[in-house]
């Protein structure tokens, strides 16, 4: 092992050791920022170059595979899923999210400007916060506005553009692990606090990618990750995602103003084009003449998720009949944010040849509330220091 390896190594076990010690009375031992190798598992890791970025900084790309040919590519330059391989009832596997051949298309400035987020881990704060700014005790913030007046998904540099630590785990013999980590210095994007953050992939053989967050702080902050995938569970790029079956777990959504901010209402499904608690396909409501849908362009909203004392629960599902995939979210988030692709203009380059087009594809984000720091009705994002920011999102694949 040469010394810039130890050394990587050592930053992340680091990183782990320093998240650990931060968080009060946890004593829970956590398998997976064990970095022993099991050689006797059948679930893989193999690790590939990915390119530099303008800096010179080496990316890698890391595939986590299983018995069942389900494989998940990885990429340390915005901890993206470039690709997730999953069999349809046939037993073909194939690629069922949006995403890039190269770094050089995930770093095109005329791409980036487009916002895609195509995979990305998503930082500090995913959603949007009105005009880019909060108060905490008493003291102004001014974050980076990439999204008109809006502050969206951590600015103009967020998460989703900065280069994280790896290291790749197998243990237990059924799963396999790649954990991230990635230290925010204080004021970055305009945050307060620095922010050690580490995000863990884990693939099991029973075809379950689950994503763990964990963040501690030096300085009283606001923190909400999730994940960015776009999922076309057909395999085709080119079909929209209209005719996937979704439901999601929520008495209540909550709507936005015209430039997609939370009004402060939480608002009753019922009777309108957001009640997905029974199955239906996204297309079925989505043109409905509804003031909300008009100010999305179809569904780019948050839901308020059921039973949010419980924890980890199912929070959503989607299906797609004629592949027979289905793919079910768990998470122990209060909200999820379902986004239908409304602003995919056929501008950005496929993996499978041509361009994305508006609606093929469509996003389960997992998070608290939009814009929760000026919204005192809204669940708390804030993380004080000696505390610990810990979330879970599974996503369990499927056929019938």
């Amino acid at each position: 092992m040469n010394i810039l390896k130890k050394a990587f190594i050592f930053y992340c076990l680091f990183g782990a050791a320093y998240l650990s010690i931060q968080c009060k009375g946890d004593k829970k031992e956590d398998k997976m920022l064990d970095t022993k190798t099991e050689t006797k598992s059948s679930v893989m890791i193999s690790k590939e170059d990915f390119g530099l970025t303008s800096d010179n900084t080496k990316v890698d790309k890391f595939i986590l595979k299983n018995d069942n040919g389900m494989e998940v590519s990885i990429i340390t330059y915005g901890g993206i899923i470039t690709s997730l391989k999953v069999p349809n009832k046939k037993k073909v596997v194939e690629d069922v999210v949006l995403g890039f051949d190269s770094l050089e298309q995930y770093l095109n400035p005329e791409y980036i400007k487009n916002c895609p987020f195509f995979g990305a881990l998503i930082g500090r704060y995913g959603n949007r916060i009105a005009k880019g700014e909060f108060s905490m005790d008493g003291i102004d913030y001014t974050l980076a506005t990439n999204d008109g007046k809006n502050h969206l998904h951590g600015g103009a540099k967020g998460f989703d553009k900065v280069v994280w630590s790896a290291v790749e785990t197998i243990s237990d013999s059924i799963s396999a692990s790649l954990v991230l980590n990635y230290m925010s210095k204080d004021l970055e994007e305009g945050y307060p606090g620095n922010l050690n953050t580490l995000v863990t992939y884990t693939l099991t053989n029973d075809n379950v990618l689950e994503v763990k967050y964990e963040a501690t702080t030096d300085k009283k902050t606001i923190v909400n990750l999730t994940q960015h995938s776009y999922f076309n569970l057909s395999g085709d790029f080119s079909k929209p995602i209209l005719d996937h079956e979704i439901t999601i777990n929520a008495d209540k959504f909550i709507p936005v103003d015209a430039t997609l901010i939370p009004t402060g209402e939480l608002k009753d499904v019922s009777n309108t084009p957001f009640d997905f608690r029974i199955s239906k396909a996204i297309g079925q409501d989505i043109n409905a003449k509804d003031e909300q849908l008009k100010r999305g362009l179809g569904y780019d909203h948050c839901w308020v998720l059921n039973n949010q004392n419980e924890g980890m629960r199912l929070a959503s599902t989607a299906y797609h009949s004629e592949s027979g995939r289905l793919l079910e979210v768990f998470s122990d988030q209060p909200g999820i944010q379902l986004y239908t692709g409304n602003f995919l203009k056929g501008t950005l380059p496929s993996k499978q040849g041509g361009t994305y087009n508006f609606r093929t594809g469509f996003c389960l984000e997992t998070q608290h509330y939009p814009d929760a720091p000026n919204q005192k009705g809204f669940p708390s994002v804030v993380l004080n220091p000696g505390d610990k920011y810990e979330t879970k999102t599974i996503f369990k694949f499927s056929t019938k």
